[in-house]
């Protein structure tokens, strides 16, 4: 990963920027030699954002399961039958 310090960001942005376009390798931004934040490809993290959101919907159907919160097909085929009419 490229580490930029935040005085580079601020100077050089375009340049960084550029690159960051080209390669798609995040980039850490440092302050005061510690991390900050860190620059990502738009489309790699709208990709981040959607995977989090399957992992999230992934998860709260395991806990249900554990927590005995789950139907049988024919109750959730019941259930749906009278929603939708």
């Amino acid at each position: 990963m490229k580490v930029e310090l935040v005085t580079s960001l601020k100077r050089q942005a375009t340049r960084i920027l550029a690159e960051l376009h080209h390669t798609k390798e995040p980039v850490m931004i440092t302050e005061h030699g510690r991390p900050s934040a860190y620059l990502v490809d738009v489309d790699d993290y709208e990709l981040m954002q959607r995977r989090m959101a399957l992992l999230e919907g992934l998860s709260r159907g395991e806990r249900a399961a554990i927590e005995k919160r789950t139907l049988t097909q024919s109750e959730a085929k019941e259930r749906l039958g009278r929603w939708l009419t």
